[in-house]
């Protein structure tokens, strides 16, 4: 008795261990909006950081724990005037992590809700999505 108790102990600790192993090994953009700027972690290892811009006065980008939900090379707004969202990675409903030209705004709220990168950094963003799957990525948006 003794050992099978010892044997479901050990694979509970391994399970264990397994669930902690996938979790630190997801790809994670922690969005900070009153920072303005996206810490991009893969295995815990912190890869990027960038500027942002996230939603100005009157609209807002929501706060919470995501997972991509699809993705699109060049993706044209429906809702504000067909504007390019190059490298869209959509998170929540219409709101996405996506690269714009007004890169003198990054750093300072100025969209419509999304997430603003410069476009080389949402490529960068987009590609490792893709590496890594959308299930193992987690968008995070705070304070």
């Amino acid at each position: 008795m003794k050992g099978l108790i010892a044997t479901v102990a050990a694979a509970a600790a391994l399970l264990g261990l397994s669930a902690l192993q996938a979790q630190a090994a997801s790809l994670v953009a922690r969005v900070d909006v009153a920072a303005q700027k996206m810490i991009v972690t893969h295995y815990g290892k912190v890869l990027h950081e960038w500027p942002v811009s996230t939603a100005r006065d009157g609209y807002v980008t929501p706060r919470g724990e995501y997972r991509p939900q699809r993705m699109h090379k060049m993706w044209h707004s429906r809702k504000y005037d067909n504007s390019p969202m190059p490298f869209a990675v959509f998170y929540d409903r219409g709101w996405a992590v996506h690269g714009t030209s007004a890169v003198s705004r990054l750093g300072s709220p100025a969209s419509h809700g999304c997430v603003r990168l410069a476009t080389p950094n949402a490529e960068i963003f987009y590609t490792l999505v893709r590496q890594v799957g959308p299930g193992n990525t987690r968008i995070i948006v705070q304070d």
